[in-house]
């Protein structure tokens, strides 16, 4: 494979001009955004959250990484756009299995990697304009949503639904970007770095809100029967 190869995929690109997709490029500073908004949360709720931190600073890379696919528009950056992505929907799904669920490491690790080799396997089928492989994370999450509604912890299950509404809308205008390209040459997938950054940051602070407060008191979004695992 050459690395090198430029990638037309977007209706803003019509050329392998560094600046060729202004919009799509500049769109992916809402991701940092997101994730300054996320770390001022995660100061002021004691700073030692270490997962969520984690999850933060790769929340970030997805705009960073993004911005240099979207600038490059090479095979070789497309892997700085897609690797730091799967990294928070996994390193997500693990933490809200441990988290939400307050299953044990080895089993939610074993889950995640299910998960994940089902998710790959997504990514082979080429439908929806390759958003079908962003499809079993809005299943999970609204999964995970439903068991935790069914469980009572409603607050919770309320911000898990919501990223997961907002995320469907994402990934309706990343799905549509080349069919409008006629009437709308810029295309929609600038829409999909907005409110994808707007879904990064209800999942961090729904995780953030369901730890337990340095000083022991439980947070807002928990009840008697969240577990308290990291």
């Amino acid at each position: 494979m050459d690395w090198r190869a430029p990638v037309m995929d977007y209706c803003e690109r019509q050329s392998s001009a560094f600046w060729a997709e202004p919009a799509n490029a500049l769109s992916n500073f809402a991701f940092v955004i997101a994730a300054a908004a996320a770390f001022i949360l995660w100061r002021r709720r004691g700073g030692d959250d270490y997962p969520a931190l984690a999850l933060i600073v790769v929340a970030a890379s997805v705009g960073v990484g993004s911005f240099a696919f979207h600038t490059l528009a090479t095979r070789g950056a497309m892997l700085l756009d897609v690797i730091p992505i799967a990294i928070f929907i996994y390193g997500y799904f693990l933490l809200a299995l441990r988290r939400f669920f307050g299953l044990g490491l080895g089993l939610a690790t074993a889950i995640t990697l299910a998960f994940a080799a089902g998710s790959h396997f997504a990514t082979t089928v080429d439908a929806l304009n390759g958003s079908i492989g962003y499809l079993p994370a809005l299943v999970a999450l609204s999964i995970f949503a439903a068991l935790l509604w069914s469980g009572g912890r409603r607050d919770l299950a309320h911000a898990l639904a919501r990223a997961a509404l907002l995320f469907a809308v994402s990934l309706f205008f990343r799905t549509v970007d080349r069919a409008v390209c006629p009437a709308f040459p810029l295309g929609a997938h600038l829409l999909w770095h907005v409110l994808n950054a707007g879904v990064l940051w209800l999942l961090l602070r729904a995780a953030m809100r369901a730890r337990p407060r340095p000083d022991g008191q439980a947070s807002p979004i928990q009840n008697a029967k969240e577990p308290t695992a990291a």
